[in-house]
């Protein structure tokens, strides 16, 4: 996974090519969920903006958030309400699927480009376009399976 300038000056440069603007708020939101090493919920942001701009409300947040799944930068794990950072900014057609554990709660990404192909093809079978694919699988991660042992 790049680090996290690298991250926040591609989503800097995929603004700036695609016109849209990066600001201030929206880089720190990104910043935040990329420091955060899991998934985190928009009240947790909140908290951790609130830090550094007092002011903030929960419309911010989530307006920066709209902003940050629009264009591909972080995705909502549905299951927990929480919002991860994408690891593969710009990348057109990934398939990403969020390993979530349910005992510490950790969400790592991975991607598949074989397993968003196949999605693709029978989407496509059914007349469906997609427009982005996120698949949540739930179980136990290493690290707690070791600890069990």
């Amino acid at each position: 996974m790049a680090n996290h300038t690298q991250l926040l000056t591609k989503a800097q440069q995929i603004c700036e090519e695609r016109g849209v603007r990066l600001t201030p708020q929206r880089l720190k939101v990104l910043e935040l969920i990329i420091e955060h090493h899991s998934s985190i919920s928009a009240y947790e942001l909140l908290d951790l903006l609130r830090e550094s701009e007092p002011q903030a409300k929960p419309p911010t947040v989530y307006r920066a958030l709209d902003f940050l799944l629009a264009q591909g930068f972080v995705h909502k794990v549905e299951s927990t309400n929480s919002y991860i950072a994408c690891c593969v900014l710009g990348h057109a057609d990934h398939c990403s699927q969020l390993l979530i554990c349910d005992e510490c709660g950790t969400v790592e990404e991975c991607h598949d480009d074989e397993l968003a192909k196949l999605l693709r093809q029978k989407a496509e079978k059914h007349g469906f376009q997609i427009s982005n694919h996120v698949v949540e699988s739930h179980g136990v991660c290493q690290q707690c399976q070791s600890s069990k042992q």
